[in-house]
């Protein structure tokens, strides 16, 4: 028969009494559901601060919100799911939301920078490079206006020496020109530095040499309707003559083209009928008589023969009315056809009937060139 005291020296010998209830182990004490002496339990441990959950939430959305809910009616929306509401993670803080600036505190701050502005003097700026209190415009700017490329382009003809202000190269950058005054040339060409417009049109059979016409015919001024700057015509062309006829606003540039002074000289190609005689050209070279006096060709030559059609060429400076259908008419050979193929350097080329072009800067210094400008 077994005691509990032979029991009890078993496990004081090992040192694990197992039957102990108050012993260090807790094993035995735990299906009894006591807590260890100085513990706490998990539920009286301090929570973490978390999210909150949603019945405990927030939403300060719109006036008198509380943590029941949006007031302003939105509903949903004002919980960030639905489109239009407040997004997670947007604005300036985490759901925090910055209240509105008054439009009361606006004015009054307006109010109060105007008030402090009011009576302090303008401040002068200073010079953003030297010699800029100088008059006129650096001349790389006028070249690029004229259309000699960007201003970097301008740049590189100064610095190659093909441009020159007053008779003199200039080799340094940002000189300043007075556009108005100052004669600019580029390859000793002469520049257009104001806002001069030259324009060369292909005038076709029937059209009036002049830029308005009372009667309602057609008429050069029909050609250039869209320009804002007024334009006026170089020389006149009969009706039935077609061929280069000049469009412009420089009015000193017209003047001289026309006047007999600068000898301009004009090509055209007459269509005639034969045979002719060998000595045509001699005989408008000495000088036709006409009702207003002698008129002379400067050159005259045969361009294509068909049978009897003649196809030739007339050139002179002289800019009378109908002077070359009166010529020819007079030694003989009534024109059929008539057609101005140039206008001093300015050629008709592959140029259609009825179409206007801008001339070229090389043209526009060129006519310039014929006529001492």
């Amino acid at each position: 028969m077994r005691s509990s005291g032979s029991g009890s020296g078993r496990n004081n010998g090992r040192g694990n009494p197992r039957g102990s209830g108050g012993g260090g182990n807790s094993r035995g004490s735990g299906g009894s559901g006591s807590q260890p002496k100085g513990g706490a339990g998990r539920d009286d441990r301090p929570k973490r601060p978390g999210k909150p959950r949603p019945e405990e939430r927030r939403y300060d959305v719109g006036p008198g919100g509380t943590h029941e809910g949006p007031k302003s009616g939105r509903g949903a929306s004002a919980r960030g799911g639905a489109k239009g509401g407040p997004k997670q993670g947007q604005g300036t803080g985490r759901g925090r939301s910055v209240p509105a600036t008054s439009r009361e505190y606006e004015v009054r701050a307006e109010e109060r920078n105007r008030e402090r502005y009011a009576n302090k003097k303008d401040v002068k700026l200073p010079k953003t490079f030297p010699g800029a209190e100088q008059e006129g415009e650096r001349l790389q700017k006028i070249l690029a206006r004229a259309g000699y490329g960007s201003r970097r382009a301008c740049e590189e003809l100064i610095e190659q020496a093909r441009v020159e202000v007053n008779g003199e190269i200039v080799l340094e950058q940002g000189k300043r020109v007075d556009p108005e005054h100052d004669e600019v040339k580029v390859d000793g060409l002469t520049v257009a530095t104001q806002s001069y417009q030259f324009f060369s049109l292909n005038k076709p059979a029937g059209v009036v040499s002049t830029m308005e016409d009372n009667e309602g015919r057609q008429c050069l001024g029909d050609y250039v309707t869209n320009r804002e700057t007024r334009l006026f015509h170089v020389g006149r062309l009969d009706t039935e003559t077609e061929g280069v006829i000049l469009l412009t606003n420089h009015g000193e540039l017209a003047h001289r083209l026309t006047h007999p002074k600068y000898g301009v000289k004009k090509v055209y190609l007459a269509h005639i009928v034969g045979p002719i005689p060998r000595d045509l050209g001699k005989q408008l070279k000495n000088g036709i008589q006409l009702e207003d006096g002698y008129a002379k060709a400067d050159h005259f030559r045969v361009v294509e023969q068909t049978g009897k059609n003649y196809l030739v060429e007339v050139t002179l400076h002289e800019g009378r009315k109908h002077i070359v259908r009166r010529m020819l008419a007079e030694a003989g050979f009534p024109v059929d056809k008539l057609v101005r193929v140039a206008f001093g350097p300015i050629t008709l080329g592959d140029q259609k009937s009825g179409w206007l072009r801008r001339l070229s800067n090389t043209e526009v210094g060129m006519l310039m060139k014929e006529v001492d400008l």
